[in-house]
């Protein structure tokens, strides 16, 4: 039976070098094969047996290696690792993973969210050491790898160890036994780590060597092509007026005028081929073709492109019934949400179960997921959390949009990020904050500390007085009583205004007018004066209770009501 091309995908941390090492893997083949270079940027990149042969030779011999793999197909990811997840039935989409670690910085947060997904949907792996030419002192020496690194001078391979053995210290946290790839005697029980660098060219060979090898020895099995086409749609391409579904056939025969069963959200569809493309070696565009096998990046041409979503999963089947409830178990499988919990969107079906994946794990809830750009729908739906669960207020995006009919509503907290780690972090400092809000409206009835200073601006002298202040700490409300530094009574703040509007409160660093009935600028008070909110004695204590809901200027100026009002009464507050 036949055998396909592994799919691998590349990941790792942003600015690590995942799309370095991928132009280099093309450029490789392309510097001797085809002068130009990469004429087109697709999602994937097609690396037959014929380029692997011929650039890897020595090192296929050295290491006692024969091809029986047609070569690779690259899944070009972008700057997170959630593309790990792109779906096929059963499992990813990748057959194996390349994890690109900067060998300078390490292990970095999306190297780690990279290793939660590996190991989520058990992906074999190597590590690409890149930026290895960016160690002190390092030199080129030979095409050979491992001399490479022998010959370097004395301080240089120092510097190199000293890296390398750090590394390899925090992949054993993460439960990984990994070495040189040239120490290895059993694939099986280490983690093979190739030294490289995608800049200079360094490694390469060895990568591709190394993922030859593995393939053939670990993947042999799960590579036999079907009979029946199952694929995964990528992205929804607009070329000339004219959309395509550009896609990854991971299994099976496809032709023109099949009929195709495309997962949705909601429900599948179906459809027909009216032209298809395969991409060319190397990223170099596509070509018309009649039929492909896999494992194959393409483009479909069919009536309903304009339905698919990204990362849904397509397959072609004569029973459309058996393909429809194929796919739909898929999605079901990927989607899975709670009755109650916050609202998430994300850019596709693959980054939509990551994102989910990591939320469960840091045993957040979810009440709704879908894919595409926030929208006035999600707000909505997270509405319903307002009164009973106003900590699930909220929508995330992982790598989309807000549209600007979603913005308008600001009793719903939106956050959108293009890394999952740092749009979770967010979620939970904002959790916190609003935690923390909620608790102070228990303190709603009480006179909070405010301390501001009287500015020279004067619009009205009295009755009433209204003047500038600026606020220099915690929250100036409207209806507060002030006093002044001698614990004397002011006045009480009968209306607050900010660029001529009325306002019900002004935080801190801010500069309004105010005016009070009761009393004469340049009498009551002066330019430069500084008042604080009329805290009593009763006041002081619940907030002194409560002293984790304050913010360190509201403490500072409680602390200074406090010595005010002990000048006239020594234990007051005690």
């Amino acid at each position: 039976m036949a055998i396909r091309q592994p799919i691998i995908t590349v990941v790792g941390h942003v600015d690590h070098g995942k799309t370095t090492i991928l132009d280099a893997i093309r450029s490789t083949a392309v510097a001797s094969k085809e002068a130009g270079g990469i004429t087109q940027k697709i999602s994937f990149t097609s690396f037959p047996f014929a380029y692997l042969k011929e650039k890897c030779k020595d090192l296929l011999d050295s290491f006692k290696i024969k091809l029986e793999i047609p070569g690779f197909l690259f899944i070009d990811t972008p700057g997170h690792a959630a593309f790990t997840n792109l779906r096929k039935r059963g499992g990813a989409l990748a057959d194996m993973a390349i994890l690109v670690i900067d060998i300078n910085e390490g292990i970095m947060p999306q190297t780690e969210e990279s290793i939660e997904i590996l190991k989520a949907n058990k992906i074999p792996f190597i590590v690409a050491l890149n930026k290895i030419d960016s160690i002190a002192g390092w030199k080129k020496m030979s095409d050979n790898l491992k001399e490479d690194i022998e010959m370097q001078a004395a301080f240089t391979k120092k510097h190199f160890e000293d890296k390398f053995y750090r590394l390899l210290g925090s992949l054993s946290n993460y439960g990984f036994d990994s070495e040189l790839f040239y120490r290895i005697n059993d694939f099986t029980k280490q983690i093979a780590l190739v030294p490289c660098s995608g800049k200079k060219g360094e490694g390469i060979n060895e990568l591709l060597v190394m993922l030859a090898g593995l393939s053939q020895r670990f993947l042999k099995g799960r590579l036999e092509v079907g009979k029946e086409a199952k694929g995964t749609v990528l992205e929804v391409k607009k070329d000339r007026d004219v959309l395509y579904l550009e896609s990854i056939l991971y299994d099976g025969h496809l032709k023109v005028n099949d009929t195709i069963v495309i997962g949705g959200l909601e429900k599948p569809f179906v459809t027909k081929i009216r032209a298809l493309f395969e991409a060319l070696p190397l990223a170099k565009g596509f070509k018309n073709v009649q039929n492909v096998s896999a494992a194959a990046g393409i483009r479909m041409q069919v009536p309903e492109a304009q339905q698919a979503l990204p990362g849904m999963p397509f397959v072609c089947m004569k029973d459309i019934k058996s393909a429809s409830e194929e796919v739909q178990k898929e999605i079901t499988e990927a989607v899975k949400t709670d009755k109650e919990g916050i609202i998430v969107k994300a850019d596709s079906l693959g980054s939509l179960e990551a994102l989910l994946y990591l939320l469960k794990k840091n045993k957040i809830k979810i009440a709704r997921a879908g894919i595409g750009d926030i929208t006035k729908i999600d707000v909505m739906s997270a509405t319903a959390n307002l009164k009973e669960k106003p900590l699930d207020a909220i929508v995330l995006g992982f790598n989309v949009s807000i549209s600007e009919e979603a913005k308008t509503e600001e009793k719903i907290k939106l956050l959108a990020n293009e890394v999952i780690y740092k749009l979770i972090e967010d979620f939970e400092a904002w959790r916190v904050e609003k935690a923390k809000e909620i608790e102070r409206g228990t303190l709603a009835e009480l006179t909070m500390p405010c301390k501001i200073k009287v500015l020279k601006y004067v619009f009205r002298q009295s009755k009433p007085a209204i003047f500038g202040v600026k606020v220099e700490g915690g929250f100036l409300m409207k209806d507060v009583q002030l006093i002044n530094e001698n614990g004397e009574t002011v006045d009480r703040v009968k209306n607050i205004q900010s660029q001529k509007k009325s306002v019900e409160k002004s935080k801190k660093g801010e500069e309004v007018a105010i005016s009070m009935p009761n009393i004469t600028y340049g009498r009551q008070v002066r330019e430069g004066e500084v008042l604080y909110s009329n805290v009593n004695e009763t006041e002081f204590k619940k907030l002194k209770e409560s002293k984790k809901l304050l913010n360190s200027d509201e403490i500072t100026i409680l602390q200074e009501i406090a010595s005010i009002k002990r000048k006239e009464k020594s234990t007051w507050g005690i």
